[in-house]
């Protein structure tokens, strides 16, 4: 598990190169956003330890497989862990994959492994969850959430973007990295939440997928968006 210091307030956990994590501290100890993969618990927790703080919550940016493949481990090993999630993607963990009213028709895509962990924390667009402000990202999924971190400017967009090749919106990634676009469930509203981040005018940004953009990550996001436009 490699970790790097992106704010002194989150810091990147990597697995394979490719999969991301986040540990944000907060006054009480720290929050997690997403659980990787399978199998990725102790590393999760081991990496925790060094920084001399508990997880005292689990928050998802949404549900896909490769980003609550490790919650149950860690509920059941943090005893009491709140657990967060947005209110729309929550159904997804019941295994309720219709679409709603006023979103695109579009079949839901990608993996949901089964969960058996229940959120104790439905969380809405503008909300602040700690000190992140929660941004309603659909486009991924129909529920994806963004974490805004003002303290830092930092955006943990989860997989709304992806910065495999370059930093690029979700659905309009580059062929060397097909997954996240195979997995997007509507490019159109991906990309409008894209330039709903772009509003946010970020320092910083991370992501579930690909090295963190800690330089001219405004910008950088603003091409992103005129790319996929």
């Amino acid at each position: 598990m490699k970790l790097i210091e992106i704010t002194p307030e989150i810091v990147q956990l990597t697995r394979f190169g490719l999969v991301n994590c986040f540990l944000v501290r907060e006054d009480d100890g720290l929050t997690l956003v997403d659980t990787m993969v399978k199998g990725s618990a102790n590393g999760i927790y081991t990496a925790a330890s060094t920084l001399n703080r508990s997880m005292r919550r689990i928050l998802l940016t949404h549900v896909h497989m490769d980003h609550v493949g490790s919650l149950d481990v860690l509920s059941q090993q943090l005893n009491g862990v709140e657990v967060a999630v947005g209110r729309r993607e929550s159904r997804f963990l019941t295994r309720d994959f219709h679409t709603e009213p006023g979103e695109a028709a579009n079949k839901v895509r990608g993996s949901f492994s089964k969960v058996e962990t229940i959120p104790s924390a439905l969380l809405s667009d503008g909300e602040h969850y700690g000190s992140l402000m929660v941004v309603a990202t659909p486009g991924h999924t129909p529920g994806h959430l963004s974490f805004y971190d003002p303290r830092s400017g930092t955006l943990i967009a989860g997989d709304a973007l992806t910065s495999v090749g370059g930093l690029r919106v979700s659905g309009d990634g580059p062929a060397m990295f097909p997954l996240a676009n195979w997995a997007t469930w509507h490019q159109p509203t991906a990309l409008a939440s894209a330039r709903k981040l772009a509003a946010l005018e970020p320092k910083k940004i991370v992501v579930g997928h690909g090295m963190p953009i800690v330089a001219n990550a405004s910008q950088a996001l603003k091409e992103a968006v005129r790319h996929a436009e």
